[in-house]
């Protein structure tokens, strides 16, 4: 089948998942950590990884620090993959 033979039954965007809560958008911190496109990451990464518990909080750890760090390795291993293909 071709591409303009394929029939589309649903459509969800980006926008739409970030207005119903299921993708976070970290777009501008993305940019500051050398990103050249929008970025998200899903609410269960927002939830588990970039909020720190509060005992993790009282010992200084914050979201803004916690997504730097995801943001920064992120772009590590894109750096390191530069000319590989990546499909999800």
């Amino acid at each position: 089948m071709t591409a303009d033979k394929v029939e589309i039954i649903s459509v969800y965007t980006r926008n739409q998942a970030i207005e119903d809560g299921f993708l976070v958008d970290v777009s501008d911190m993305a940019r500051e950590a050398g990103f050249k496109w929008p970025v998200a990451v899903t609410r269960s990464v927002w939830d588990e990884v970039v909020t720190p518990a509060p005992h993790d909080a009282q010992r200084g750890q914050s979201e803004k620090g916690r997504l730097w760090d995801v943001l920064w390795m992120a772009r590590l291993a894109a750096q390191a993959n530069k000319g590989l293909q990546h499909y999800f």
